[in-house]
Parts: structure tokens; C-alpha cells; sequence
């Protein structure tokens, strides 16, 4: 029997949810169902209660909590106390390293005795063989990966911890997995359910297209230029309310919160570098509108619940379309107008190529399969690390690595060998893996440079980028004003809409239809993402983002349909 009534009625009742969106009820049937699923969703649009719905149904079913894995502390609490005001105290727990032993205690013992219908835990905590013994004994009815972008090595905020989701998720006995993002582009997607073992799962993806942010691009030649234009443009759009300024570096974030605070606006320096408790002051005080602004490297933001920040402005240009469209996602979110602002200057590409993908180590990788060959059994990280001499992430970044290759394992006693090949020929494959790795990351890059060298609608190319059509430009973004403007009242055909907007799949003369595969003889296989003017944007599975001329493929045959 459908348990689609009973769930409708406990998001109305209980969570009050009168008017679920599209795509929240069938997500929250296919998890009680035990059906694994994919949603991606912008921060707001409701992705939690589809787990949330579905995690109470089950609990009171079985008496088993729901385990909630999200990488920031911060967001577990949020969601915690969330939960906790709603649904009654200790309804949520959390084990973190911020709890103390006494707290982790009394979690367990809450989760143990079938009172708690969440436990939230950091992804470094399933890392802890014994935590995931405990889990295992309780027969969890489901398990959550929020900001599941985070396990895709294509995803713009990858975590290493992330990578063993998929074999804690076997050792829990295989429950459905909820697996949440407000980005992912159709490769992320695609790896999301591969690397947390999903098997035909549900995929809602909704809402990408929030077309009450306006898409500015301003261009810059010199940095002190820049650098002013970004700080006057900050302190006119403070005046309309609360924002974020992203920044490449800590060392800017600081300069450029000084400079406002001079200016006289509330505004603070965020990123890792910070102490925890600098960080948590100021998440709350931007939350409770003490500031004004919020100066800050990627480290800021992830699945913030803050509904009028009015601006998000990048000083620097993000290293993909990925990240830039969760962070300006934090603007706007009660639909009322709101701006998104890049400063561009071509130059800023290099550094964005510092901080991408750094070539493997042969040596370090070798030294890693000699110490597991030699040992004959499987070993903990901590020694490796010993044996070798790397420090614990060093060896959690080498272990990944040689793991996506098939050289390595990770399972109940430790890592282990699990290839007879020889040493040379591991070390050669996760080489490669690497190198195709960075020609990824510099495919992305471009696809941002191209955003922001477009002189077409920039929300066409950014909900392309995503695997969405626009039937028409946007009219909400500088390239659509600029056109308005040169435009006169005739202009009304779509030949000339847009500046040079992307064309659209009922053009009836495309070589080949969008989302579809094609292959190249020296690339492989890949998705048609998107055309315009005489260019076709082309998403290979080993090479990352191409751009084709549409004559050159068409005359000359470079793609052919299908994979």
C-alpha cells in the first residue's frame, strides 16, 4: 500500500509542510519505500524535509534513527536545534568533536534506547572503525549525505573524508541513501551515485534557475582597479541590505573586510585560518543581521539558511560554474530581488590554476604500495603514516588516489593491496588518473572564463552549463540590458534577442540534439551541453569541456551519435 498519504499527512501535521514542492513527496515515498535518491535542489527549495519526512515515518515504524552525515559542524547544529524546537528535545543528536565525552555519551544513549530519530555525524567520525561497529548494531532504516557534492572529485568542494560513504554505507547493511546538493552538474551527478553505490535511484533536479538574481559580469585590466570597483560596488549594494563578498585568498579577505569596516559598514574577515570561535561569532551574527557584510573565502556559506542577503560579489573568479552557483544561491532566497556580481580580470585565471589539481607523486605513491606489500595485511592509516613518515592527510590524499584506481582498499582492519599488478603499473594508473583530473579541473575553469566572457545571456549559459534550456534570454542579466538597450522596437526577433544568445534545440538544424551522447575518435564518449553561435560545448568524460566548431563537425564528421 502506498505510503504516499501517511507521508503527505506527517509533512502537513507534524512539520508544517501544507504545500510540499515539486519533487519533495516523491522523494520522501521512494526513501520509505527503500528506494535510494539523488536530490538536487537550491539552498531553500526543501531538500532536508525530504529526508526529515522520511526518516519520522520510519522511525516510528522500526524505533531506529536516521544517521545524517554533513561535513561543517555548524550545519549540524542548525539542523539539530531545527529539529529539536519542531519535533521535542533529544529528537536529534550530534557526535562531533566539539561535543564532549559526556555529551557523546548521553547521544549514543539517546540513539541506543530508540529516542533519537537523527544522529548527525561528521563525516570524519565514520572514518572511527568503532563508530561504525555502533551504527551498525542499531540497523539504521537510512542514511543521509547532505552536500553530497562533496563526495564527487568533480564537484567544486571535495572532501576526502567523503570517499568511504560508499563502503561505511555496505558495513550499515546497504540502507537507501538519501543524497542531497544544491549544485551538481550531470558529471557530479553521475559520480555522486556511483561513489555512494546507488542503484537506480530517484533524481529530482529542481529550481536551478532562480531568475530573481540578476547576472552582472564587470571586466577589470588592472587590480587596483578592480580592487576599488569591488569595494564602492559592495558598500552601494550593503545599502539595500546584508551580503557576501567572496575572495580568492585569506590574505584579501582580511584586507578588503578592513577597508569596509573603514568605510564604515559591519563587515568581517571569514576562512579556515580563523579560530573556531571567530568563525561561529561571526556565522551567528551574520545570521542575526549584526553585520552587514561577510568578507570571505569558499570556506563560508555551505547551507546557509539566511533568506535577505540582498548581494553575493566575487572579487575573484571562482575555479567553476559548480561553485559559483551554490555561493550566489545564497542570495535572494525570499524571492525578492537580489544581485550577483563577478569581477572579472583575465589575469586572476592563473591563480585559480595554482590552487587546482596538483600532479600525483610517484614517489610518495610507490612509498605508500611498498609498505602495504610489506606488511602483508591490512593496515590503519595512522600506520602508514608512521611507516612512512606523511603526515595523516598526506596519506588519506595518497590512499584516495591509488583507491580510485582499484590499486588500494579500505575496509574493517585498514587499507590493504587489492591488485596483484605490479607496484610500477599502480603507481602509472593513478599518474594518469591525475593528469586526467587536472585536465578537468582546467576544462572547468574555461566553461567559467566562458561565462564571463560570453556576450550571450549568462543565465543560458549557467543553467546550460547544468544541463537546463532557456527557451529565451533572460532579460535579468548585463548582457540582456546592454542588448535592450542597442535594441529598438523592432527588434523582436530571436535572431537578434540576447546578443548572440545561445541557439535552442528547436532550431531544427542542430548536428545533434542537447543531452545527447556523442563520440569523439581521440576523446571518447560525451554530452552535447550547449551551442552558440558557431560553437558547440561538448562534456567528454575523460577530458572535461570542449568547445567544437559546428562547421568542423559537421563537415568533417569529429562526433558521431551515441557512446
Amino acid at each position: 500500500m502506498s505510503e504516499t498519504p501517511a507521508l503527505s499527512a506527517l509533512a502537513s501535521s507534524t512539520f508544517s509542510f501544507p504545500q510540499l514542492r515539486d519533487g519533495q513527496l516523491a522523494g520522501m515515498a521512494a526513501l520509505v519505500a527503500g528506494r535510494d535518491v539523488l536530490a538536487v535542489m537550491p539552498t531553500g527549495y526543501g531538500k532536508s524535509a525530504i529526508y526529515q519526512v522520511a526518516a519520522l515515518h520510519l522511525h516510528r515504524q522500526t524505533g531506529r534513527p536516521a544517521v545524517v552525515v554533513s561535513p561543517l559542524i555548524a550545519l549540524q547544529e542548525d539542523q539539530q536545534d531545527g529539529l529539536n524546537e519542531r519535533l521535542g528535545p533529544d529528537t536529534a543528536v550530534a557526535i562531533n568533536s566539539s561535543r564532549s565525552d559526556a555529551e557523546v555519551a548521553e547521544a549514543w544513549r539517546e540513539v541506543e534506547e530508540g529516542r533519537a530519530v537523527f544522529l548527525f555525524l561528521a563525516p570524519e567520525q565514520l572514518a572511527k572503525q568503532e563508530t561504525v561497529e555502533r551504527i551498525a548494531a542499531l540497523g539504521v532504516p537510512l542514511l543521509v549525505v547532505d552536500e553530497a557534492h562533496c563526495v564527487s572529485s568533480w564537484g567544486h568542494d571535495f572532501r576526502p573524508d567523503y570517499l568511504t560513504l560508499g563502503s561505511v554505507r555496505g558495513r550499515l547493511g546497504n540502507p537507501p541513501v538519501a543524497a542531497l546538493t544544491a549544485t551538481a552538474s550531470p558529471p557530479v551527478r553521475e559520480e555522486i551515485a556511483v561513489r555512494l553505490g546507488m542503484t537506480d535511484p530517484l533524481v529530482l533536479v529542481r529550481g536551478f534557475d532562480r531568475p530573481n538574481i540578476s547576472l552582472d559580469v564587470v571586466r577589470h585590466h588592472e587590480e587596483e582597479g578592480k580592487s576599488k570597483a569591488v569595494l564602492a560596488q559592495v558598500a552601494a549594494l550593503a545599502a539595500e541590505g546584508p551580503g557576501l563578498l567572496y575572495a580568492a585568498t585569506r590574505k584579501e579577505t582580511e584586507k578588503y573586510a578592513a577597508k569596509l569596516a573603514q568605510g564604515g559598514l559591519r563587515a568581517e574577515a571569514y576562512h579556515a585560518g580563523r579560530p573556531g570561535a571567530d568563525r561561529e561569532r561571526i556565522h551567528e551574527q551574520f545570521l542575526d543581521d549584526q553585520l552587514d557584510v561577510v568578507v570571505a573565502t569558499t570556506a563560508f556559506g555551505m547551507g546557509i539558511d539566511k533568506p535577505n542577503v540582498r548581494f553575493v560579489v566575487h572579487a575573484d573568479i571562482p575555479e567553476s560554474l559548480d561553485a559559483y552557483y551554490q555561493e550566489i544561491g545564497r542570495s535572494g532566497r525570499n524571492g525578492k530581488p537580489a544581485s550577483a556580481v563577478l569581477h572579472y580580470r583575465s589575469e586572476d585565471l592563473g591563480l585559480r590554476k595554482f590552487f587546482g589539481t596538483h600532479p600525483a607523486d610517484p614517489d610518495s605513491l610507490l612509498a605508500v604500495l611498498k609498505v602495504l606489500r610489506a606488511a602483508g595485511a591490512p593496515a590503519p592509516k595512522t600506520a602508514l603514516a608512521e611507516l612512512t613518515g606523511f603526515p595523516a592527510r598526506r596519506v588519506t590524499a595518497l590512499v584516495n588516489q591509488l583507491e580510485e584506481v582499484g590499486a588500494v582498499s579500505t575496509g574493517k582492519r585498514g587499507i590493504r593491496l587489492a591488485s596483484k599488478a605490479k607496484l610500477p603499473a599502480l603507481v602509472q594508473l593513478a599518474v594518469e588518473r591525475s593528469q586526467e583530473r587536472q585536465r578537468v579541473d582546467q576544462s572547468r575553469l574555461n566553461m567559467m572564463r566562458g561565462y564571463a566572457e560570453t556576450d550571450g545571456c549568462r543565465r543560458q549559459f549557467l543553467l546550460g552549463y547544468f544541463g537546463e534550456d532557456l527557451p529565451k534570454p533572460c532579460g535579468n542579466c548585463d548582457v540582456c540590458a546592454e542588448a535592450a538597450a542597442r535594441q529598438d522596437a523592432a527588434q523582436e526577433s530571436r535572431k537578434n534577442d540576447g546578443g548572440g544568445a545561445a541557439l535552442q534545440p528547436d532550431d531544427g538544424d542542430l548536428p545533434f540534439p542537447l543531452q545527447s551522447t556523442v563520440t569523439h575518435k581521440a576523446w571518447g564518449p560525451g554530452l552535447v551541453m550547449r551551442y552558440e553561435d558557431d560553437v558547440i560545448t561538448v562534456l567528454f568524460e575523460q577530458e572535461g569541456y570542449k568547445t567544437l566548431s559546428r562547421a568542423a563537425v559537421v563537415e568533417s564528421g569529429l562526433l558521431t551519435a551515441g557512446a
